[in-house]
C-alpha cells in the first residue's frame, strides 16, 4: 500500500511545479471566504484508483476541504457514477483540482487496464505482473495502480532482485559466470532470475539452479517446451510481446508470471472529471 508519508512529499513537490508563485486566475476570481460544491464523476467504465491521494491534495492545500467518496479504491466504476462528493474553500479546490485529476485519472487508467489484462486470464492461475518501465518518480503510483486492478508485482527496483538480462550474460561471457559471480556477492535472502531466448539457455540457467526463469519473447510452441523442461524447478515468467491478444495464449503454455509493461506504459487515463454543482 501507499505510504502516507511518501504520498505526501510527492504531492507537495507536484503542487510547487503547477502552482508555482500563485493562482493568479482562481485569486482573482475567489475570496478568501469563498465556498463551493462539486462532485467527482467518471465519464467512462473502469477501475477506481487514487482515491486517498486526490484527498490527500486537498488536505495539504487546505484542511477545510472535505471529501465523501462513493467508491473505494479497486472498486468497479461505471460511466456517470458520481465518485465523490467535494465542499470547501474554492480557492483550495480550484488550485488543487488539476493535480488531484491528474493523480486519480492516471492510477485508474493504470488500473482499468491491469484489471484488462486479469480478467483475459481469469480462470487461470497465471499472474499478470508490472515492469521497471515506469514513469519516473511515479512509480510507486503505478505499481499500487496495478495491483488495485488486479495485477501483481515484480520486483521494485534493482536491490529487490537479481535479474540477468542478454547484456549481463554478454559481459560475463555466459549464464553461469554470470550466476556464479553474483552468488558470491549477494545476499542468500535475494532470489535470481535468468533472461532466456533460447531452451539451451533455459538448460543452462536451470543447471545453475536459479530461483527464476524469463523466457522472453518466445513463441507459445517454444514457451510450452521450455515449461515442460523446467518441471516446477523454478518459477516460469513470460515476457516479451504481450497485449491483450497475445496474453490468453501465453498463459495457456502453463506459465507462472506474465510481465507486461503495457499495463502501466501503455495504459490511457481514465476520463474523471470535477465538476461545480
Amino acid at each position: 500500500m501507499l505510504n502516507e508519508f511518501y504520498i505526501e512529499e510527492h504531492i507537495k513537490k507536484a503542487l510547487i511545479e503547477d502552482i508555482g508563485f500563485g493562482d493568479i486566475t482562481t485569486e482573482s476570481l475567489t475570496g478568501e471566504s469563498t465556498h463551493l460544491r462539486a462532485a467527482l464523476n467518471t465519464r467512462e467504465d473502469g477501475i477506481l484508483a487514487g482515491a486517498d491521494v486526490f484527498n490527500k491534495v486537498f488536505k495539504i492545500l487546505s484542511n477545510d476541504v472535505k471529501i465523501q467518496f462513493n467508491f473505494k479504491d479497486g472498486y468497479i466504476i461505471k460511466e456517470g457514477d458520481k465518485l465523490a462528493d467535494i465542499e470547501g474553500p474554492a480557492r483550495a479546490i480550484l488550485t488543487g483540482e488539476r493535480v488531484a485529476l491528474n493523480y486519480i485519472q492516471r492510477m485508474s487508467g493504470i488500473a482499468t487496464e491491469t484489471n484488462r489484462y486479469r480478467m483475459a486470464i481469469d480462470e487461470l492461475p497465471t499472474k499478470i505482473v508490472d515492469t521497471r518501465k515506469t514513469t519516473p518518480n511515479f512509480r510507486a503510483f503505478e505499481k499500487y495502480s496495478v495491483l488495485m486492478g488486479g495485477g501483481s508485482l515484480h520486483r521494485f527496483n534493482l536491490s529487490d532482485c537479481a535479474m540477468i538480462k542478454d547484456n549481463h550474460i554478454k559481459l560475463a561471457g555466459s549464464i553461469t559466470n554470470a550466476v556464479n559471480q553474483i552468488k558470491r556477492e549477494i545476499s542468500h535472502a535475494h532470489k535470481i532470475e535468468v533472461e532466456c531466448d533460447t531452451i539451451d539457455q533455459v538448460k543452462e540457467a536451470l543447471e545453475c539452479n536459479v530461483e527464476i526463469i524469463m523466457l522472453d519473447n518466445m513463441s507459445p510452441e517454444l514457451m510450452k517446451e521450455a515449461v515442460k523442461l523446467i518441471d516446477h524447478r523454478a518459477i516460469v515468467e513470460a515476457s516479451g510481446n504481450v497485449s491483450l491478444n497475445t496474453v490468453r495464449n501465453i498463459a495457456l503454455t502453463g506459465v507462472d508470471i506474465i510481465s507486461s509493461s503495457a499495463i502501466v506504459a501503455k495504459a490511457p487515463t481514465l476520463d474523471i472529471a470535477l465538476d461545480i454543482e
